[in-house]
């Protein structure tokens, strides 16, 4: 026979319409181990309380909240946001410094080649800061793939960005003004080999060291000239619209 155990309960219930009559005596039966019911005195079942569904239901709301937990979704930060952040860093971890002045030997050819380098403004000081780290961290990447880099010419003047425009061997279209060099935000950079600057990209090995300076540059976020239909094979400039870029300075 099963266990019976006799339980006197008063309640009282409360209904929309009349105020019920309480329960005199309700009866607890275990009919099993697992099961639970409630029985009035009439032996009508009021309730039946499986044991093991209760434990299996707590299991399950608890693996549930665990794994909520584990599985949390990662906040999604754009690339562009991500690669300006580890650039930031590094420089943060070790401010790069402009390599000494290369003696006039060094740009012989190239001069002779573009009359117009003579005169070009070599100091690093007149360029952005963050600019030149990135440009420096560029160079440091050219570096250890082999190809040696020499700055060309940095900032340009309005007055002689007009002059480069007029010329009859055309270096660029801009007019005084219209280019990131009046800005300090372009440099224009050429490979060394053999202690000399070669900036033709009609030699092999020039054209070679031109590619991976552009591979270098967009990956660290700039913009290379050799992309554009007007080819500008040593021309590096910070990424960006000039009117933007000169409005946030």
């Amino acid at each position: 026979m099963p266990a019976r155990e006799m339980l006197s309960v008063t309640s009282e219930v409360v209904s929309e319409k009349a105020l019920l009559k309480p329960i005199e005596l309700v009866e607890l039966e275990s009919e099993s181990d697992n099961d639970v019911v409630i029985v009035d005195r009439q032996g009508k079942r009021k309730l039946v309380l499986p044991f093991a569904s209760i434990v299996l239901v707590m299991a399950v709301i608890a693996v549930t909240l665990r794994f909520n937990s584990l599985h949390v979704l990662k906040p999604v930060i754009p690339q562009e946001y991500v690669q300006a952040l580890h650039i930031q860093t590094t420089f943060a971890e070790a401010k790069l410094e402009p390599p000494a002045p290369l003696p006039p030997d060094v740009f012989v050819n190239a001069i002779a080649a573009r009359p117009g380098l003579a005169t070009a403004d070599r100091d690093w000081s007149k360029l952005n800061p963050q600019f030149v780290q990135q440009v420096l961290l560029l160079m440091k990447k050219m570096q250890e793939r082999g190809y040696p880099l020499a700055l060309l010419e940095g900032y340009r003047s309005p007055e002689r960005q007009d002059d480069l425009a007029q010329l009859a061997n055309v270096v660029t279209k801009a007019k005084g003004g219209q280019s990131k060099h009046q800005y300090g935000i372009a440099v224009d950079l050429a490979p060394m080999k053999d202690g000399k600057v070669v900036i033709s990209e009609k030699d092999p090995w020039a054209f070679d060291a031109y590619q991976a300076l552009g591979e270098e540059a967009v990956a660290l976020g700039l913009t290379w000239g050799g992309k554009w239909s007007f080819k500008d094979y040593g021309h590096i400039e910070q990424t960006g619209s000039l009117a933007v870029l000169v409005k946030n300075k």
